[in-house]
């Protein structure tokens, strides 16, 4: 019998499912068993997509809750006990993993590394459990120390994690599609949004939910006469809206042609500093974050900034600066190498493959 793996996701926003998918993709050639489950889908009473819906109204509406929900819960010194919505995916996901049990199980969100972690320390998952740190920032959520291992992004998240689970934790090369590292003439985007010869399309990315004051972002990059504001604006028909009937560039729905329209942008603006960023990279396109989303998304752009792999702007000024200054070539090559060290490290499939066995 082969082997089999269970990779857990949660989908909030895109890019917790884009790893895993990609994960599963690329493991499965090798004869492996490959299962996704989401982790909200295993709360009682259909209750998780309530949580997605919750999460996105925060950070549409009241960005400030979920600020203080993040340092209250996600980076507290002291955190509360194990949660019952741990304790009840759990549960569930005992009966699920039962009936052929998992070999090995990844997770991809910090939700899940927690049920993972509890289950592990509680002897009721037999299977190593290894956690793919998906935010540039490792949390406390994700560092749960019923865990057996730990793949995060960089070496400084990796000694955090270690110093406070007592685990192994390393640092592996992004998860993204290939199609993001090909090279790619910018046709698709100039195409997509009528750009005039030279002009310098700048990527505004809002995520899958089209969240944060990205119109505010497109209206002053318009207003500068320099750039040429596309915003991503993923699911959000009304954010589409915002911006057409503000006169803020051109808004674009939800794309799965990414690495094209990336290939073709001069930078990508960004607030959330999860799985476009990486993208970014993969393509060797320049990220600026600004006016990032509270919580995760400010700590990883500070993050970010700190390893010189982006510049994070903190006015309308800084932004037009930060921009203007990527037109130095030494500059965009300098940002590239700093990129580069990301992907010069060992592919999580083959952490996994070997924990597989």
């Amino acid at each position: 019998m082969g082997k089999r793996l269970l990779i857990l996701t949660a989908a909030m926003g895109a890019g917790h499912d884009a790893v895993a998918g990609e994960l599963a993709r690329r493991i499965a050639p090798w004869g492996v068993e490959v299962c996704v489950v989401d982790v909200l889908d295993l709360v009682p009473l259909r209750l998780g997509g309530g949580l997605r819906r919750t999460y996105g109204a925060m950070l549409r509406g009241a960005p400030w809750l979920y600020e203080w929900i993040y340092r209250a819960f996600f980076v507290a010194p002291h955190p509360p006990p194990a949660s019952p919505l741990t304790v009840l995916i759990a549960r569930r996901l005992e009966r699920r993993a039962s009936e052929p049990p998992p070999d090995v199980v990844v997770s991809t969100f910090h939700v899940a590394a927690q049920v993972a972690g509890w289950m592990r320390l509680r002897g009721r998952l037999d299977a190593p459990s290894l956690v793919l740190v998906t935010d540039f920032v490792a949390h406390r959520m994700w560092a749960h120390p019923g865990n057996d291992r730990f793949l995060c992004p960089d070496e400084a998240s990796a000694r955090a994690v270690a110093e406070r689970t007592g685990r192994p934790a390393g640092r592996v090369a992004p998860v993204v599609r290939p199609g993001f590292g090909r090279a790619d003439d910018g046709g698709r985007l100039r195409d997509a949004v009528g750009a005039r010869p030279g002009e310098r399309i700048v990527l505004i990315s809002a995520g899958a939910w089209g969240v944060g004051r990205v119109t505010e972002t497109a209206r002053g990059l318009a207003a500068s006469g320099r750039y040429l504001p596309v915003v991503l604006c993923g699911r959000n028909r009304r954010l589409r809206a915002r911006i057409r009937a503000a006169g803020a560039g051109h808004a674009l729905g939800w794309r799965d042609d990414m690495p094209g329209l990336m290939s073709g942008a001069y930078a990508l603006v960004d607030n959330a500093a999860g799985q476009t960023c990486r993208e970014a990279f993969a393509c060797g396109l320049p990220v600026v974050s600004y006016r990032p989303i509270p919580g995760h998304g400010r700590d990883g752009a500070e993050a970010m900034e700190r390893a010189g792999l982006s510049a994070l702007a903190r006015s309308p000024a800084e932004l037009l600066e930060m921009l203007d200054g990527l037109g130095n070539e030494r500059v965009r090559r300098a940002r590239a190498r700093r990129v580069e060290v990301l992907f010069d490290a060992v592919r999580a499939e083959h952490v996994i493959r070997a924990a597989l066995g």
